[in-house]
């Protein structure tokens, strides 16, 4: 018997078993970054959404970012970043300006606060991925995990793209 190539296979239902592996992969993920969001956030007071817009913000050249282009970035609608930026800025990690060359642009800047913030989470939160993500897999397990995530990301992007 041959075995299915991921084209033939995608033709079809999936099987119970396929059914089976897609909800205990969903469940685990769910659960992960739950317990991943509620350490980030009663160890730094930061939530996952902050902590992506920060960790955008420091990777970025000058420490700054069109708000379209954040958004991009991180995968959120504009309207759901706008409003959270909104709440970052209320809380002095982010400042927004007018961007100079299009005024119907806002460029969203690092403040040292929220560099600050960004700083002093970034090793619990490290330490939470390392406990309940990297302990529970053997070095083999997390070579296929992120084979398996780098397959997932090339299909995901191919689909999208058509």
């Amino acid at each position: 018997m041959t075995e299915d190539t991921p084209r033939q296979r995608g033709r079809q239902l999936p099987t119970a078993e396929e059914l089976r592996i897609w909800r205990d992969f969903i469940e685990t993920t769910d659960v992960l970054r739950s317990r991943i969001a509620s350490r980030l956030q009663s160890e730094s007071a930061l939530s996952p959404g902050d902590y992506a817009v920060l960790l955008a913000l420091t990777e970025a050249p000058e420490q700054q970012m069109r708000s379209s282009e954040l958004a991009a970035h991180i995968g959120w609608e504009r309207s759901r970043l706008s409003h959270h930026l909104g709440r970052m800025e209320r809380r002095g990690l982010i400042r927004r300006q007018e961007c100079a060359t299009d005024p119907r642009g806002a460029e969203v800047h690092l403040t040292a606060a929220g560099a600050e913030a960004f700083r002093g989470s970034t090793v619990p939160h490290l330490r939470a991925i390392r406990e309940l993500f990297v302990d529970a897999l053997t070095p083999e397990q997390l070579l296929a995990a992120g084979e398996i995530a780098a397959a997932m990301r090339a299909h995901l992007d191919t689909r999208q793209a058509r």
